[in-house]
């Protein structure tokens, strides 16, 4: 059954691939011998497979596609960070994975995915409430896709992770079988679960640390969420600015925290007061409280190196009442071209991230929005936020399989908020065949894996790309 046919035996569907309220009901029982039947299609065996020649783009050639458009001084700095290892060239190849997947047997049932589900876009963040919890924590490709997509990133990324830090195979296979098992026994409880009652599921810090099977989990646990709990923008100052006289100004480091020209400051602090307008009344009326004192760019991360990050420092009503905004530019979410060709699909990048963020997460920033600098669409967000993860280096095998499980359950959370979760589970069944599959796959893409990180290193090596490592 094609894509569009799945969706069209559902009823009525919005752009989203959602439901109309209008729209008759489909009975839970019909969805699940819906899902089971596109085994007919695509047999669970099917999901295994890889070859090389699936490949539409090469490594470096995808590496060298996607610098385009970015900073051009800071393009030797992703380069030397996905240099370090194959888990850090898996980080930033988001694009070559979903070229790679879109060529794969897939049921054709389209959630929204988060289009980048590697075991380090998982982690901690404080709720509205001030509360720590764990979940799904980078959108910047969320979109609706194939579910597939994830799981394929996600165990891919497990058996990486588990080879960089001396894992063993068959550990590689039990740790990424206890994430889709996870992922199958989630989903399976929460398609039985009324609609609403998904919405409200989420994992805190302690019930993190209390589940963990064993001790080195919850030693991680601790140790990611006790720093967590110290990454807010108070604790941020030190860090970030310094002082001249009463006045507070950000720090510069070069090339990773630079100032902005004052024509791009003016046309930020112009942004920010648009971004206000995308706000809940409430929370548009407390950020506009605050005052921006200083703008700088900050790189950050591994895939989204190059591309334009600001970072506002804010103050309210005292000198020690601060509020750190982050800028992030948005561009289209490398899912898109494989679900709607070169259509236009979305009018804000940022409105799409901040949008599938909030339908993926139980609880999100309260101060998530967007806004425009320029002719570059960008989302906002709190930079300091009690925003944590686990340390994947040095993980052990033990630790890395409950890790795995952790994150195909939130995995399955955020596939079964958004579309299908009958479905999938009606397709998966029992997870003996999908765990098998899952685990072939895995273990042949982690394979591929390190071909493309020699294939980078080797372009490296020749000057083909520019690198600047450790930076």
């Amino acid at each position: 059954m094609q894509p569009h046919a799945v969706l069209a035996s559902l009823g009525p569907r919005d752009r989203d691939g959602f439901a109309l309220l209008s729209a008759p009901a489909v009975p839970r029982p019909e969805r699940y011998a819906l899902g089971r039947s596109l085994r007919q299609g695509v047999p669970r065996s099917a999901l295994a497979a890889w070859s090389p020649s699936n490949r539409r783009i090469g490594a470096v050639e995808s590496v060298i596609a996607t610098n385009e458009g970015r900073v051009s001084r800071l393009v030797p700095v992703r380069i030397g960070r996905m240099s370090a290892s194959p888990y850090a060239f898996l980080r930033g190849a988001a694009a070559l994975h979903t070229a790679d997947f879109a060529t794969l047997p897939a049921t054709g049932i389209r959630p929204v995915i988060c289009g980048d589900a590697h075991l380090g876009n998982f982690g901690f963040y404080a709720s509205p409430e001030r509360e720590l919890v764990f979940d799904l924590n980078d959108f910047d490709e969320a979109h609706p896709g194939a579910w597939e997509w994830d799981l394929r990133r996600l165990t891919a990324s497990i058996w990486v992770a588990g080879r960089d830090n001396s894992a063993t195979e068959e550990q590689c296979r039990t740790a990424v079988a206890q994430c889709v098992d996870a992922y199958r026994r989630h989903l399976e409880r929460l398609a039985e679960e009324p609609l609403l009652a998904r919405s409200f599921e989420r994992i805190g810090a302690q019930e993190l640390h209390a589940g963990a099977p064993r001790k080195s989990s919850r030693k991680a646990v601790k140790s990611a969420a006790r720093k967590a709990r110290r990454r807010t923008s108070d604790r941020a100052l030190p860090r970030f600015t310094q002082r001249d006289g009463a006045e507070r100004s950000l720090v510069t480091e070069p090339p990773l925290i630079t100032r902005p020209d004052p024509a791009q400051y003016e046309r930020i602090l112009a942004a920010l007061d648009e971004y206000l307008r995308t706000l809940p009344p409430h929370w548009a009326r407390v950020v506009g409280g605050y005052r921006v004192v200083d703008v700088a760019h900050k790189v950050v991360g591994v895939g989204s190196v190059g591309l334009r990050a600001y970072i506002a420092l804010c103050e309210g009503s005292g000198a020690d009442d601060v509020l750190f905004l982050q800028l992030k530019q948005a561009r289209r979410s490398v899912v898109a071209p494989y679900v709607h060709g070169d259509d236009a699909w979305h009018a804000h990048q940022g409105q799409r991230v901040v949008e599938y963020q909030q339908a993926l997460q139980t609880v999100s920033d309260p101060l998530l929005g967007w806004t425009t600098v320029g002719d570059r669409q960008y989302y906002v967000r709190q930079f300091r936020d009690m925003k944590g993860a686990i340390v994947l280096d040095g993980i052990d095998a033990a630790t890395l399989a409950d890790y795995a499980a952790v994150c195909g359950r939130l995995l399955a959370k955020g596939h079964a908020r958004t579309s299908g979760a009958s479905m999938i589970s009606g397709y998966i069944g029992g997870g003996g065949k999908m765990r098998q599959a899952m685990g072939r796959f895995a273990r042949a893409y982690a394979d591929q894996t390190e071909r493309d990180f020699d294939e980078l290193t080797g372009a490296i090596r020749r000057g083909v790309l520019p690198c600047e490592p450790g930076v």
